[in-house]
């Protein structure tokens, strides 16, 4: 009996990478950049639901509906897929190299360790809304229980988790329909908004840590888990990696066409009611503004999927063609959307909280928007840097180093990759 083991092989090279994934994370990342900054708007009142004030300029109200309507909970889905995909492309370039099963899966499982690892540390030290240690938990438990199973099997249990946010947010809203006409008060308690913010507005860097870190568990079940959304995201994704969907999109445009253009179109209007009870031009009683809370999560998944087929078809269109300036630049960001993503907080952290400059109780949102804008593309300076010098990003680097249990190699523009 042979007892050889093939071991493991590297991680991707760059011949073998496909640009409508390393695109799509690369632009995510502006997305990811408007959506967390309004977090650190802080020391004024918030909606019920999400991180935006209630008050402002009308540039302020404006920017507040575009995201509200195009981002808030659309981004972490589309970015829950695409960390599914790429489990699936771990798993599967481990397969063809020989490496057994049992090795391909504890690789995922340290890979998904890690990443509850870098979460925690995220956390602690800059961002209490940290998405790391929910899709690193999330990778755990679906890797396990999914990962080997059939096609049938893992489009039924979306089918049930997308069935289960449905149902909720049919029936929020037939009881937030009753609520409103009955005309009772709404009611007072806990503030999850206030409570997940806190950090921000704590002058004391210390107790800052603190409430972040006390936060940051509750944000890894409910995102990572109990909400459904994430779960639904990564099935959904390792169906559509065992077919490459994404690497080899020009044969399946008819799909991409159909999801981008129906889960967009889903995404934003199931996003307008809310932006425009917000923004005051709707008017849902209070008692009943809860409603949004559920109807989000379920039109956030539809528009994050199809936010990933539109970059699928764009990919498509790209193909053979040498990727342009601007192509190339947003590329390489999502070759080290790992470092780009914590290099975020790095620069929004100390400059908005409270503990540091506190830039964020001086920011309207619409100021805030222009910011996240400059963060990201400082991080497109970055990833553009590590691309000409040939280096990958050093989150990268150490993930890869723990997960592998070997040095990092070579750099990804010219031996060995930069994502997975």
């Amino acid at each position: 009996m042979d007892d050889t083991r093939t071991p493991l092989r590297g991680p991707v090279r760059t011949g073998e990478r496909a640009l409508a994934p390393d695109l799509a994370r690369g632009a995510m990342l502006l997305l990811i950049a408007l959506a967390n900054t309004p977090f650190y708007l802080w020391g004024r009142e918030y909606g019920s639901v999400g991180f935006h004030p209630t008050d402002g300029s009308v540039l302020d109200r404006v920017v507040q509906a575009v995201i509200i309507t195009g981002v808030d909970l659309r981004v972490y889905p589309m970015f829950a897929f695409l960390f599914g995909y790429g489990m699936v492309q771990v798993l599967a370039r481990q397969r063809a190299a020989g490496a057994s099963e049992r090795d391909a899966l504890a690789l995922l499982r340290r890979r998904n360790l890690w990443l509850l690892a870098f979460g925690a540390v995220h956390a602690l030290l800059l961002f209490a809304g940290d998405v790391l240690g929910a899709y690193g938990l999330a990778g755990l438990v679906l890797a396990w229980l999914f990962i080997r199973r059939a096609d049938r099997t893992l489009l039924v249990w979306a089918g049930i988790g997308t069935g289960l946010l449905v149902a909720m947010a049919v029936l929020g809203a037939i009881g937030a329909y009753f609520a409103a006409a009955s005309g009772a008060p709404a009611a007072e308690g806990l503030e999850p908004t206030a409570f997940a913010t806190a950090s921000a507005s704590e002058e004391d860097p210390l107790h800052a840590a603190v409430l972040r870190l006390s936060v940051w568990p509750v944000i890894v079940l409910a995102q990572g888990l109990l909400g459904l959304t994430v779960p639904v995201a990564i099935l959904l994704a390792f169906w559509a990696a065992r077919r490459r969907i994404l690497e080899e999109p020009w044969n399946h445009l008819r799909l991409l066409r159909t999801t981008a253009a129906a889960g967009i179109a889903v995404g934003w209007l199931g996003g307008l009611p809310h932006a425009l009870d917000h923004t005051g031009v709707l008017g849902v009683p209070d008692n009943a503004d809860w409603i949004f809370a559920l109807t989000q999560p379920v039109t956030g998944l539809a528009c994050g999927i199809g936010y990933v087929a539109l970059f699928g078809l764009i990919g498509a269109g790209l193909r053979g063609r040498r990727p342009g300036p601007v192509s190339g630049a947003v590329t390489a960001v999502g070759k080290r959307s790992l470092t780009c993503y914590l290099a975020q907080s790095v620069l929004c952290a100390p400059l908005l909280s409270a503990w540091g400059l506190g830039l964020g109780g001086v920011f309207g949102s619409a100021a805030m928007a222009l910011f996240a804008v400059g963060v990201w593309l400082a991080t497109v300076l970055l990833a553009w840097w590590l691309e000409r010098a040939g280096r990958r990003g050093p989150a990268e680097a150490a993930l890869r180093r723990l997960a592998y249990r070997r040095p990092a190699s070579a750099e990804p523009g010219r031996a060995s990759g930069a994502t997975r």
